[in-house]
């Protein structure tokens, strides 16, 4: 008996600490699922890293990297470019063995980091190089005219009328076109480049048709890297521009992870060999007879022969280029990204084609965050529209590419002077519209022998050790990294997809251009002023968000029990903006998806057809198509449509919040951005319905569950977001999570005064002496050193507890210059990088207690001070240095600029609200 009791008590036992362990287990589980994401390099920001001239060493290399893995970068994209003055001995050739050998060394250091390597198909931009043949070379499509009156006799020597095009242009076709369009192929008649003719019947206009080469050369080479430009509609060309690649890949570049290609800027290039054969057998008919309209005015047919030309060009690009390049590097274990802005062709599948799509910003934004600093003389006006980042993140979205990336921060500000709380709402706009890999763009290679400031590429922020902001660029990458982490999990939840109809911009004039490229510079003349945008910024006032999509992906489309199903995901409605013309198989394919039960949602319906073939018939059958369609409406209201598919709007939006929604095993993750000029301290509706919601703060990485509330079916969730500020909502079930702590402010302050001690720690171009303030201001007003004095100094006070009963005090710093780190009786508290500056303090002793702070100021004083001083740091070739406005770049003209603590912080009581 007791030995069978003891085994009983015995299995009990056994059975008890089983049941705690897994209890323990699934709570600790519990715990980290309730946790941030766990982070991996893609989860960190990457930056470009420009190689000027090649000449880069081992030492060097290995001592960078291992500074930007410490700074929390996750990955550089290898650029090389034109070198520096007196360096010409350290220059590489690209390609070169002992190219190859820098990147094999770059690859294993970064490996040793846990960093990865990104990099581009050439040197400079666009593709091209010492390889490429005129044969292969950009290509342009040279016309010349001449009138011949009925009767006359024409004996002449054909040769391009533009000298330079001479050299390499070659006759393709001599065509001769009467006034009533009527034509005549002339070519057979041409020998040894002489024409001999007569016009019989009637005046003819002869057009004497080149091949011609565009001449480009890459852009900001380096060396080894200099050349034609290769043409970029030719898959025969692309073939041959890789065949250096395939040699040097066979034993080098291992553990590459992926092959860039930047932004389409190839210039004038219309033509490529068999681009007469490819439009025929695209467009359906020949090109030839039809070639006297591509020159004539803004007419009806000649703007439909001419849409078809650029269309063709489009189809070249994605066909011939893009898409080799991707199934190229994807054969060697390589991925793609691509920059498809500028291109001829049609951005969503360009983006599409690669594993990568990747937009950029380029200049400043304007936020109407308090205290957001944006001086007109330091910046040039950006061109991230949301509308044109929303190209990229829809591409991969709806082919199913898990990352967007940007190139980031492109001339934010002019040289030397970005600040990180500037940084910050310019990536937050990139990750609110799809991004989710940030580039910085980027950092420039500089050895340890390069005086200050060291090398620097000509249009960047230059994320470097030689810059002050590396000082506290941790928290910048920080804050990226975790708002990256959340934005990389599960899937994009856009409900939503908009039609682009690309062929309304083919089909206008456009100035009779046949090269038209769809470029972020010059939204106005292609986007702007579109239904498809108007429609686009009517969703997005409505909380709606969507992803646009092409003809060629409606192609794709499925119909699975009512939805749509792309490569990528599953929306529940499509949306077609009103438009002029579009495709008969477009429209074909829209009406069976209606009637197979997809949600198509017509704000107008096509007046025609695109393009010239056959497009008299082809609209006819449009119309019988149109008026066949039962059912086939435009939308009276077309947010009551969407409803009726449950597409709800995030009515958060009207708060003034921004947010972007994901969608993780059922739940959602909202990212919520706050680029008001007042905090938003409200119960916020989600469209989601959620028993319990977790907030995530990415500034400092702290979590907990929000207090939620409801009214009928909506759910409402507390938050408290500062002008400037952000937050993650994520829906699900938090057992474990602490609460969120939420404050509320009193009505009374308590200004930080006395001496304040001031001291210079390190920086340059020398350490100002050590100085009292017992009102601050700005140090550079302290002495010609501190005028001149880039780097971090010190503040030191000692202050009394206001009130001992305040248990939470926050705060408030005001204008800092530019970064400050914070310590509070010898503990680090926290840093403030960006707006507000602001951060709570939970440790005040009673009686008198000690606050150290230490701010970082920007290099513009120091730079300014070393041209006043007429010391030559502009010592790189080609472009050498500009300032924004790519002028000569003098920062002898600047005035000092402000730096350090301009006004006394404030202590302001918190209290803790009983909800918690």
């Amino acid at each position: 008996m007791k030995k069978t009791a003891f085994s009983a008590l015995l299995v009990q036992s056994i059975v008890f600490i089983m049941l705690f362990l897994s209890s323990y287990h699934c709570s600790f589980a519990q715990e980290e699922k309730n946790a941030w994401p766990e982070i991996d390099n893609t989860n960190k920001p990457w930056t470009r890293w420009w190689w000027m001239g090649n000449a880069v060493d081992d030492k060097n290399i290995e001592n960078t990297l291992t500074a930007m893995s410490k700074a929390g970068l996750g990955g550089v994209e290898i650029q090389p470019i034109y070198g520096v003055k007196g360096e010409e001995d350290n220059y590489l050739e690209y390609l070169s063995e002992e190219w190859l050998q820098a990147l094999d060394k770059t690859i294993a250091v970064a490996d040793s980091l846990g960093m990865q390597v990104d990099m581009t198909l050439g040197t400079g931009w666009p593709y091209g190089g010492p390889q490429v043949n005129n044969e292969y070379a950009a290509t342009k499509l040279a016309v010349d005219t001449l009138i011949v009156k009925r009767g006359e006799k024409v004996e002449i020597e054909l040769l391009p009328k533009n000298k330079k095009d001479r050299a390499k242009a070659e006759l393709r076709y001599v065509l001769a076109f009467d006034e009533a369009g009527n034509h005549e192929n002339l070519t057979a008649l041409v020998k040894n480049d002489r024409l001999k003719w007569k016009a019989k019947r009637n005046n003819f206009t002869l057009y004497i048709l080149y091949e011609g080469k565009t001449g480009q050369q890459v852009k900001r080479a380096a060396p080894g890297g200099k050349g034609l430009t290769v043409d970029h509609y030719s898959k025969a060309a692309f073939n041959d521009y890789v065949k250096p690649f395939d040699e040097a890949f066979e034993n080098h570049g291992q553990n590459l992870r992926t092959i860039f290609n930047d932004s389409y800027e190839v210039y004038g290039t219309d033509f490529t060999p068999d681009f007469f054969e490819q439009f025929q057998n695209r467009r359906g008919y020949d090109l030839k007879p039809h070639l006297a309209l591509l020159y004539s005015g803004d007419n009806d047919e000649a703007n439909r022969v001419r849409s078809d030309y650029r269309e063709t060009l489009s189809d070249l690009l994605l066909t011939e280029f893009d898409r080799p390049w991707t199934t190229w590097a994807n054969e060697k274990g390589y991925q793609t990204r691509l920059q498809a802005h500028g291109s001829p062709g049609n951005l969503i599948d360009m983006y599409a084609s690669a594993d990568i799509p990747e937009c950029e910003t380029f200049g400043s934004m304007p936020y109407d965050i308090k205290g957001f600093r944006r001086e007109q003389e330091d910046i040039r006006e950006g061109d991230a529209d949301p509308v044109m980042l929303k190209f990229s993140s829809s591409a991969a979205h709806i082919s199913g590419k898990p990352l967007t990336s940007s190139e980031t921060f492109t001339w934010l500000r002019d040289h030397f002077k970005t600040a990180l709380s500037q940084c910050k709402p310019e990536a937050e706009d990139l990750l609110l519209n799809g991004v989710n890999h940030i580039f910085l763009h980027g950092s420039t290679y500089s050895p340890e022998r390069a005086a200050w400031p060291g090398w620097k590429f000509y249009a960047s922020v230059n994320f470097n050790t030689n810059n002050t902001i590396w000082e506290d660029a941790p928290e910048l990458f920080s804050y990226i990294t975790r708002c990256q982490s959340m934005l990389q999990s599960g899937k994009p939840d856009n409900e939503t997809l908009l039609y682009w109809p690309i062929h309304d911009v083919w089909d206008d004039y456009l100035k009779g251009t046949l090269f038209f490229q769809f470029k972020i510079h010059s939204l106005n003349e292609w986007l702007l002023n579109t239904n498809f945008y108007s429609t686009t910024q009517k969703l997005m006032d409505h909380g709606i968000a969507t992803d646009f999509i092409s003809d060629r992906f409606i192609e794709q489309a499925k119909v699975v029990d009512n939805q749509i199903v792309m490569p990528g995901g599953t929306y529940k409605s499509l949306i077609i903006p009103e438009c002029e013309s579009m495709p008969l198989a477009t429209l074909e394919k829209l009406i069976a998806m209606k009637k197979e039960g997809a949600s198509i949602i017509f704000e107008g319906l096509p007046e025609s057809v695109p393009g010239f073939h056959e497009y008299t018939s082809q609209n006819e059958a449009l119309k019988k198509l149109l008026s066949e369609s039962s059912g086939l409406e435009i939308t009276q209201n077309l947010f009551q449509d969407l409803e009726k598919v449950e597409v709800l709007p995030e009515t958060l939006v009207a708060t003034g919040l921004k947010f972007i929604r994901r969608e993780i095993d059922g739940e959602k993750i909202y990212y919520l951005v706050n680029h008001t000029s007042e905090a938003i301290q409200s119960y916020v509706p989600l469209a989601h319905k959620a028993d319990e919601v977790a907030i995530f703060e990415p500034l400092n990485g702290k979590f907990g569950k929000a207090h939620v509330k409801k009214e009928g079916e909506k759910t409402l969730v507390k938050v408290q977001i500062p002008s400037g500020g952000s937050l993650f909502l994520k829906t699900g079930v938090f057992d474990q999570m602490p609460n969120w702590n939420y404050y509320s402010t009193q009505d009374f302050s308590h200004p930080l005064k006395g001496n304040w001690q001031i001291s210079f720690l390190k920086g340059g171009p020398k350490l100002p002496e050590a100085s009292t303030l017992n009102q601050l201001k700005s140090w550079t007003t302290l002495s010609k050193d501190a005028e001149y004095f880039s780097g971090t100094a010190r503040y030191e006070l000692e202050f009394e507890n206001p009130d001992k009963e305040v248990k939470v005090w926050k705060l408030d710093l005001g204008d800092v210059r530019e970064s400050a780190k914070i310590w509070l009786n010898d503990t680090y508290v926290g840093t403030l990088w960006s707006n507000p500056f602001e951060i709570n303090l939970n440790n005040l002793k009673e009686g008198k207690n000690k606050l150290r702070i230490e701010v970082t100021n920007l290099p513009a004083n120091r730079i300014r001070a070393k041209e006043i001083r007429g010391e030559e740091w502009k010592i790189f070739h080609e472009i050498n240095m500009v300032d924004k406005d790519y002028k000569d770049f003098d920062a002898t003209k600047w005035s000092p600029m402000p730096s350090g603590l301009l006004q006394s912080p404030v202590l302001i009581p918190l209290k803790l609200e009983q909800n918690n």
